[in-house]
């Protein structure tokens, strides 16, 4: 009896720490160039409570290819903290 106990109880801490939620922070890098007003990078940061998978699909939505137009060159790029 206290080994399928033992067995049991295994089972799930195992589910528990499987299917946890932890908070990750999603860094964005905005670059822009060419331009008088403002010429160089800014940083922001969200914050995400999820599973990293999820996390780091919702970080990837904020990437922007980086274009020219007219001479400006911008793009912001996403990465998981």
């Amino acid at each position: 009896m206290k080994k399928v106990l033992s067995i049991v109880a295994i089972a799930l801490v195992a589910v528990t720490f499987a299917s946890c939620e932890k908070t990750y922070t999603c860094e964005c890098t905005t670059t822009i160039s060419g331009t008088v007003i403002f010429d160089g990078t800014t940083t922001a940061s969200t914050t995400f409570e999820a599973k990293k998978k999820d996390a780091e699909a919702a970080c990837d939505k904020n990437d922007v290819a980086q274009t020219t137009v007219d001479g400006i060159t911008s793009g912001i790029e996403c990465k998981l903290k």
